[in-house]
């Protein structure tokens, strides 16, 4: 492609970044850096009523923690800014009337009171509103002029033609047109003289020279409007790519007002950016010529192609989510596991009495996302209560008196132990388990049952006697005998 591609993302700041617009962002991304392209951020904040104390640096924050570094945008600057749309309101009205004096936008003087009953009319009648076209129609430019200048309130509307089509190319849906009589004359420059996001959205894109448009399909209704201007103008519209949405499930799309995460919550969770990018990316995309379905950034630059995406809409699988973290967690490093898990894990256990780095080489194969640890080994900070019939296990022929002879049988022998090592646990007690007449499992089963009350741990009866140290294994285990006796 002979023109340098250039996307951009543009987010309102309304609050976290959503899990939608975490893969609007990822695809843009990926669009602009597989054609060697220039990725954009832009802020369209003239919504003022919903703007939320703290978003922009939210969105700075999210878009780095996502891997998404943008080439320009409102932090970083460059040769197309200012990248905050409040910060160019001066720009909008200049185009606005450029539009007005062809024809192709009107001042319109109506009053909300006006509106409101022109739309309960239209209700009545079992329609849908559009506006009328009354100013258009009754208050001439010159006219308009004067009553601007007396200081008279108004919007510019977009002069939508009554007849004849209007049409756009999109990469995934192709060629779509719609009738113009059935188009609204949207505001595009509001009272306050901020711009709408259907008219800032395309002076921006054509000052910035963005080739490329990726957005949700919510959009599909507005982008003949948005072509009409670019006509009007005589500018060359960007290539669109509209977006299916991301659903909760087949009826409902992802929402947090309905409870679903955001990419930061997912992030406090300890679910892993790369994970979470990597299951984003496959939410209505798959690469070509691949079974695999691991990737890296890197991998998803090279491999991206708009014409992998699906045109249905994607569901979000927080299970299939969950697979991706195990799988990413379980490749980290040893050491950045240990680093990564210990602020979750001193949530309940003392590090001056558990073996951290120790516990951490056996948690990690076994954690799916870290927030699960607390709960995972919560049994080593305190023995829980449980039901003993735990102790029977069908498999290995264990009963509740074979439990109690179990019992009876380590506990000496682990009380005369002084090089309280997992080694030390092993040898002996395995050592001596034959002269015991019962099994190995056995003997291990109710011995794990009765320091850690759970059925699965993170290693075996060594490891968490171990962990546990000397002095707290003992006291758990004549505990458990004691109930043990009393049954």
């Amino acid at each position: 492609m002979d023109q340098e591609v250039r996307t951009r993302f543009a987010p309102s700041p309304t609050g976290y970044l959503h899990l939608g617009g975490l893969r609007t962002a990822l695809y843009t991304y990926l669009l602009a850096k597989k054609h060697h392209g220039k990725f954009i951020l832009r802020i369209e904040d003239t919504d003022q009523e919903r703007e939320v104390p703290g978003a922009v640096d939210l969105i700075y924050k999210s878009m780095h923690q996502a891997g998404l570094d943008y080439d320009e945008g409102p932090d970083i600057g460059g040769d197309y800014g200012p990248y905050i749309q409040t910060q160019r309101r001066d720009i909008y009205p200049e185009f606005a009337w450029q539009l007005v004096e062809k024809g192709a936008a009107y001042c319109c003087f109506c009053s909300k009171e006006d509106l409101d009953a022109q739309r309960k009319e239209a209700e009545a009648k079992g329609i849908t509103w559009k506006y009328n076209k009354k100013c258009l129609h009754e208050v001439p430019l010159e006219e308009a002029k004067r009553r601007i200048a007396a200081g008279e309130k108004y919007v510019i509307r977009q002069n939508v033609p009554t007849t004849g089509k209007a049409s756009f190319d999109d990469l995934l849906y192709g060629h779509v047109e719609v009738d113009c009589d059935t188009l609204d004359d949207n505001v595009l420059i509001k009272a306050d003289g901020l711009p709408t996001y259907n008219f800032a959205n395309v002076i921006d894109d054509h000052l910035m020279a963005i080739t490329h448009v990726t957005r949700g399909t919510e959009y599909l209704s507005s982008a003949p409007k948005y072509n009409l201007l670019y006509e009007a103008f005589g500018w060359q519209p960007p290539l669109y790519l509209h977006l299916p949405p991301v659903m909760k499930d087949a009826t409902r799309k992802l929402s947090k007002r309905h409870g679903d995460p955001s990419f930061e919550d997912l992030l406090a969770k300890g679910y892993l950016k790369e994970a979470i990018i990597n299951f984003i990316a496959l939410l209505g995309w798959a690469p070509k010529d691949t079974n695999e379905e691991f990737f890296s950034m890197e991998d998803l630059i090279n491999l991206f192609d708009e014409r992998g995406l699906n045109k249905s809409p994607a569901i979000f699988d927080m299970n299939k989510l969950t697979y991706f973290n195990a799988h990413y967690i379980r490749a980290l490093a040893p050491e950045t596991y240990a680093e990564m898990a210990k602020p979750w894990l001193t949530q309940v256990l003392d590090p001056e009495k558990v073996d951290l780095n120790r516990l951490c080489e056996l948690l990690q194969g076994r954690t799916e996302v870290f927030n699960q640890l607390p709960d995972m080994v919560r049994f080593l900070a305190e023995m829980p209560e449980f039901d003993t019939e735990l102790y029977v296990n069908k498999k290995s022929k264990t009963t509740i008196t074979v439990a109690q002879n179990a019992l009876a049988f380590i506990y000496p022998l682990l009380n005369r132990i002084t090089d309280w090592s997992e080694t030390t646990l092993h040898d002996l007690i395995m050592a001596a388990i034959p002269a015991s007449g019962m099994k190995t499992s056995q003997v291990l089963w109710p011995f794990r049952i009765a320091i850690t009350g759970q059925a699965a741990t993170p290693g075996g009866a060594f490891e968490m006697a171990y962990l546990l140290g000397k002095e707290e294994t003992l006291h758990r285990l004549l505990h458990s005998m004691e109930v043990l006796q009393n049954l």
